[in-house]
């Protein structure tokens, strides 16, 4: 029987999570910060997975983001999420993180997202 295609990217998708996850740990003192994008939004948590706790999260879907933003979906909301998650960051008195891209290249809106961050006071 012939596999579809899609379910081959989709297997070889969670083959790269499973991997990546193995080798990225968050801890208390340096947690991980995953981003997490769609075709319509961007999604981003800080998370100690020691714990198994969410510290953090933010996302282009929050109706104070959506209110300032054009389109949820451009490098403008990346740029806004990476601040509005460095904000929070610091109020919970954490600056540096270890930065999980998931499955995603490192370019456009996660390299901006990642930028922004660092802009505001996040270390990587």
């Amino acid at each position: 029987m012939i596999t579809p295609k899609h379910d081959i990217k989709k297997k070889r998708k969670q083959r790269l999570r499973k991997s990546i996850r193995k080798t990225i740990n968050g801890t208390p003192e340096k947690p991980r910060m995953i981003i997490v994008r769609s075709n319509k939004y961007l999604y981003a948590q800080i998370i100690d997975d020691v714990n198994g706790n969410v510290l953090a999260s933010a996302s282009t879907l929050e109706k104070d983001m959506k209110g300032q933003l054009k389109s949820t979906k451009d490098k403008e909301a990346a740029k806004l999420m990476g601040k509005v998650i460095a904000q929070r960051l610091k109020e919970k008195k954490i600056d540096s993180v270890i930065f999980d891209r998931n499955i995603y290249p490192f370019s456009g809106r996660v390299k901006v997202f990642a930028d922004s961050a660092r802009e505001n006071g996040i270390k990587f």
